[in-house]
């Protein structure tokens, strides 16, 4: 187990100057984490939140996919000839990923998607999401259109993902929580003064 966990580290270690050699950010992220999110487009945590949660439970019901959203050119790094083509890069991403993940991959960007798996074609893959409307730059856009294109991948695999609790709602019920924690509080502050109080009286007896 160990001497299986020493070469997966140094496997990691060769590839990842590799990656980091044709200056592509998003296959140095990709190769540890579910999703790479542009970092020079602003996206709402609760966006990047629901698409976070949304691949862990697709991964959790035995559906796993790895997500790259790609916002400009800038996050292509020296492939940027690629932008604009999320089929091509998809193909491209999922090559550079291949020694330490094989399975599927999502690209979106800002005219449409991509879907590989293990870098080759994926045709069913790219059946659900060439009809999915682009999302344009907007980054908000640009992560629920990922979240929408996981669910439909799954869907069609036969794995159903719900969606993640409203941002709202949680916090609605953080509030609730912390109202009736106050009211114990000043219940317990009040019973204690009542009770300090009348001692003395009963000592006076």
């Amino acid at each position: 187990m160990a001497r299986a966990a020493v070469v997966a580290l140094l496997a990691l270690l060769v590839l990842a100057p590799l990656a980091r050699a044709d200056g592509d950010p998003a296959s140095d992220y990709l190769l540890t984490q579910p999703a790479f999110l542009p970092p020079d487009v602003v996206i709402p945590k609760s966006d990047a939140d629901e698409l976070t949660a949304t691949l862990a439970a697709a991964k959790k019901k035995g559906y796993e996919i790895r997500v790259a959203v790609i916002g400009t050119r800038y996050d292509m790094g020296s492939v940027g000839a690629l932008f604009r083509k999320p089929q091509q890069y998809a193909r491209f991403l999922g090559q550079e990923l291949r020694f330490v993940y094989k399975g599927k991959l999502l690209v979106v960007m800002p005219n449409g998607y991509g879907a590989s798996k293990s870098g080759k074609p994926w045709p069913a893959g790219e059946k659900v999401v060439a009809p999915l409307p682009p999302t344009g730059k907007d980054g908000g856009a640009l992560a629920r259109g990922a979240t929408s294109a996981v669910r439909k991948l799954a869907a069609a695999s036969g794995v159903q993902v719900e969606a993640a609790p409203s941002s709202g709602s949680s916090s609605s019920n953080v509030a609730t929580i912390g109202g009736v924690i106050a009211i114990v509080v000043v219940l317990a502050v009040v019973a204690a003064f009542f009770v300090r109080g009348r001692a003395p009286a009963r000592l006076d007896d």
